[in-house]
């Protein structure tokens, strides 16, 4: 099968297509025949920093990287009830760890997928599945979030954020969300009840009493958001876990919880997304598409950090 592998953290020249073995499926896996996978900017940052390659694969060499598939069920393990070949499944692979989704075959443990619904595409699924998850765990199990709780995105026209605006208000939340005034009709469009431009507003005069932040950026971002919430509110940051020592101290003085987290591939997720998406609560937006030869292009257009949604790649 055709593969996209990389042997060393540098540019997109780096991803290098080869022939491989389809993998061999163990007993609670199933053999999913990949049509779309999405690009994740842990993708982008995996593929460019040693570091990060290290991190997460430690010293295996060549990787496939990719966590984010939607296709089609070929083979199931002998433990696996839940699916069968045929069955249109979706959802993130092994992540924090070895996801080889950048291949025509996928072996995915069926704990970490959920069946596609038909009113959705394969490309608005792979969309779905790890921003989506972020989003639904950062509200949800971190955050617990309730009716009428007052949320505030940043980045709200972004992968995560168009999750995250959505998902709230669709829990029954006052959304408040953050991007530049391009993308406010967007932001909008997706349910939030107020849109903040960053590029000619501080939030922060804006805004008080929020009970949860989403912070995809960090940086001022995170330092300004303290500022905002209410004691005993959170905000949820996502980019790393080192938080500057000043911005912990000014929290804990105000009473405010920073929880940094890391999205994890689990059964309940999966399939409370794949229930949103069935809904239509929850509507992926595909910002572009490229061909999987083309997969060099769609990481650079993650790069540029000014995708509205997500960035797909068909095979």
């Amino acid at each position: 099968m055709k593969a996209v592998i990389v042997n060393e953290a540098g540019g997109v020249e780096n991803l290098q297509f080869t022939e491989i073995d389809k993998p061999v499926i163990g007993n609670d896996e199933v053999l999913v025949k990949v049509v779309s996978v999405s690009i994740n900017p842990v993708d982008v940052k995996s593929r460019a920093y040693e570091g990060v390659l290290n991190w997460i694969f430690e010293e295996k060499r060549p990787v496939i990287l990719g966590w984010d598939i939607s296709g089609e069920v070929v083979e199931t393990g002998k433990s696996v009830t839940d699916f069968k070949p045929g069955d249109e499944v979706f959802g993130m692979v092994n992540f924090f760890g070895k996801g080889n989704a950048y291949a025509e075959y996928v072996a995915a443990p069926a704990a970490h997928l959920a069946l596609k619904p038909q009113n959705i595409t394969h490309q608005q699924a792979a969309a779905a599945s790890m921003a989506a998850s972020t989003a639904y765990q950062a509200l949800v199990d971190v955050a617990g979030i309730k009716k009428g709780s007052r949320v505030l995105v940043h980045a709200a026209s972004g992968g995560v954020g168009h999750f995250a605006v959505q998902m709230a208000k669709h829990f029954g939340a006052y959304v408040i969300g953050i991007s530049s005034g391009k993308n406010k009709e967007f932001v909008l469009s997706l349910g939030a009840d107020e849109h903040i431009d960053y590029t000619t507003e501080n939030f922060y005069e804006k805004v008080q009493d929020a009970d949860i932040v989403i912070d995809t950026l960090q940086g001022k971002a995170l330092s300004d958001s303290v500022d905002i919430v209410k004691e005993n509110g959170i905000i949820i940051t996502l980019p790393t876990p080192e938080i500057p020592e000043d911005i912990a101290l000014r929290a804990r003085k105000k009473k405010v919880n920073i929880e940094f987290m890391m999205v994890q591939s689990k059964k309940e997720t999966a399939e409370a997304i794949a229930g949103l998406l069935k809904q239509e609560a929850l509507k992926p937006f595909v910002y572009k598409t490229f061909p999987f030869e083309d997969i060099a292009l769609a990481h650079l257009e993650v790069e540029t950090s000014r995708v509205a949604g997500k960035v797909i790649v068909n095979l």
